[in-house]
């Protein structure tokens, strides 16, 4: 179950659309609260991923539209703000020699960020999971990783944290993810 902290953030249930307009504005946010979680960036983040949305091209898995605001502790938006993912294919492998399934965006005015991938498949102990930098302008880096929730492989990862995971929903094909960052900034 997620702490309340985040279920403030990320709301209480339901279908999360991730269209431009349904990312303006947080779910919900209290001033003060604590800035998202750290966890390690893992053996495989690269540097100089490109400047995309669309991490699918032609390869094949569980499509996944993630996405959700950058915001202050203060619940302001965070425009600028870096939003680097990497993440395995779906069968738990990562791309080491080019760029799949890795891709950064920038925030826009609301904060907003967004992505369309696929759902990364497990490998040897680790749970299906995100990799996340989040950097705003001027700001300190925030190294991260994303969860699904309920998959039955999370109380058997050890890195797994509760207070990461995504709110998730289904629209026909496509399972919709949505997480606010909250950042130091």
């Amino acid at each position: 179950m997620p702490s309340r902290r985040h279920l403030l953030l990320l709301g209480t249930g339901g279908l999360i659309a991730t269209t431009a307009p349904a990312l303006a504005q947080p779910l919900a946010c209290t001033p003060g609260i604590a800035a998202t979680e750290r966890q390690t960036e893992g053996p495989f983040f690269r540097g100089g991923s490109p400047l995309r949305v669309n991490l699918v091209g032609q390869l094949r898995g569980e499509r996944v539209d993630l996405g959700g605001i950058v915001m202050t502790r203060n619940c302001q938006p965070v425009r600028g703000a870096i939003v680097d993912i990497w993440h395995a294919d779906a069968a738990g492998d990562y791309d080491n020699r080019g760029y799949e399934f890795r891709g950064h965006q920038i925030t826009d005015e609301r904060g907003a960020w967004r992505f369309e991938t696929i759902a990364p498949g497990r490998y040897p102990g680790r749970t299906p999971h995100y990799h996340i930098k989040v950097t705003p302008p001027g700001g300190r880096t925030l190294t991260t990783q994303l969860y699904f929730l309920g998959d039955p492989g999370n109380a058997r990862d050890g890195l797994y944290k509760p207070s990461l995971q995504m709110r998730t929903g289904k629209a026909a094909t496509v399972t919709t993810g949505r997480f606010d960052f909250i950042v130091e900034a």
